[in-house]
């Protein structure tokens, strides 16, 4: 998607504020000499912004306004490293519940339904988010937060909750309990709004079956006010994003360059109206490419093709590029494996090796369909793994977002 005059307007406004604070970002336009922008050609010579950036900024860095002008603070997990702390101005919590509450009309969410919000508060940008969006649509707002699945099931029967706001991952557990315990007749979910990780279509087709829901794929990450920024419709055909918040650009991860719409790379965000820490060509790492012309649906934002997975989920086996998202592919030929799986990659007697955990269910043989599936994967990726085919419920679930790959080769 080119980049229009009214977005590089919005661009400009956000130059002058990120100069005028002197964040990170201010001193590199600096350097680059860079204090506006005429064209899209202009544009593209803006200097990326990367994660490390954010985390060198640790604590209140990013902050482009006064102090007295924050109202929040979100971070990341930092999980790999220093958070990131992003504040938040009143006008950016606002926008925030605005962008939200469209993604629940996008996906047909109305004031007289019961939302059950099960991702995490706090600091995290999860649960808030989608109680604030809920809030500002006038639906009924059940903030459970994570776990406690008991819990979380009787509310859900005696609230008769009819919406789930979860990660893919606690949304497959929650189904699973549901028809273990066969009380599907007492559940009242018509919509699920499923987010903060990336899932197969198996897993997607397997969670709407056992919860009897539409489900709608939600995006957005905690640098970029956090999920909200775009959602799947009901033509299932790539998450509309809200272009008069946020510009996307999708980059070759190796050379920086710009791709045409419809050629898959990461995904580059630039914030249009944020305030309390805006950011211009933020490199998120997700894998995707924004998909040309018109939506089934009639909406006129554009949309991204489903998140494909992360440049840092790839790891590199037996001189072989190997992504998640290859696995699920190859798994979701054999209908007779559940949408759960796990990769095992270790280092022994002086070679890598790949172990691939799958689940199925006791009526098939597990010899002959370990074989079956190891063969596939050779033939697909050029390597055999290991294929160790366990009982349906072996593999953890996750109330957060399941850990698909661990390696251990440099532990």
């Amino acid at each position: 998607m080119e980049i229009t005059n009214e977005q590089l307007e919005l661009v400009n406004s956000r130059i002058k504020a990120l100069r005028r604070a002197d964040s990170f970002y201010g001193k590199r336009l600096e350097e680059y000499g860079i204090d506006h922008v005429d064209s899209a050609e202009d544009f593209r010579k803006l200097p990326f912004s990367e994660k490390k950036d954010l985390r060198d900024a640790y604590p209140l860095g990013l902050m482009s306004v006064p102090e007295e002008e924050i109202v929040r603070i979100h971070s990341s997990s930092g999980t790999t490293g220093k958070p990131v702390i992003v504040p938040y101005t009143k006008k950016d919590v606002e926008d925030w519940a605005l962008l939200f509450a469209r993604c629940y009309e996008m996906a047909g969410v109305t004031k007289l339904d019961r939302v059950q919000i099960t991702p995490g508060y706090g600091l995290w940008t999860a649960g808030i988010g989608f109680q604030a969006g809920c809030e500002k649509l006038g639906a009924m707002a059940v903030p459970m937060g994570p776990g406690n699945t008991e819990k979380q099931l009787q509310m859900m029967m005696d609230m008769k909750s009819t919406v789930l706001c979860a990660t893919s991952s606690y949304a497959l557990l929650l189904a699973e309990e549901i028809e273990k315990r066969g009380i599907g007749d007492r559940i009242h979910l018509r919509k699920g709004i499923i987010g903060s990780e990336r899932w197969s279509e198996k897993m997607r087709k397997s969670i709407c079956e056992k919860l009897g829901i539409e489900a709608y794929d939600i995006y957005g990450l905690t640098e970029i006010y956090g999920p909200g920024i775009g959602i799947s419709c009901d033509a299932h055909d790539g998450i509309h994003y809200w272009d008069d918040y946020v510009y996307i650009e999708i980059i070759d991860p190796q050379t920086g360059e710009t791709l045409p719409d419809g050629e898959w790379g990461e995904i580059v965000i630039t914030t249009l109206r944020k305030e309390g820490a805006p950011l211009i060509r933020f490199r998120t790492h997700d894998l995707s490419r924004i998909l040309p012309g018109a939506c089934p649906c009639g909406s006129k934002f554009p949309r991204l093709d489903t998140i494909q997975g992360r440049t840092d989920d790839m790891v590199k086996i037996k001189g072989v590029n190997l992504f998640p998202a290859q696995i699920e592919e190859i798994l979701r030929t054999f209908p007779e494996v559940s949408s759960e799986y796990q990769i095992h990659i270790s280092h022994l007697d002086g070679k890598d090796t790949m172990r691939l955990y799958v689940e199925t269910n006791g009526s098939v043989d597990f010899l002959d369909l370990a074989k079956r599936i190891a063969e596939r994967v050779k033939s697909r990726i050029g390597f055999t793994p290991l294929v160790k085919v366990v009982e349906i419920g072996v593999l953890p679930r996750s109330e957060k977002k399941t850990k698909r790959v661990i390696d251990t080769r440099y532990e």
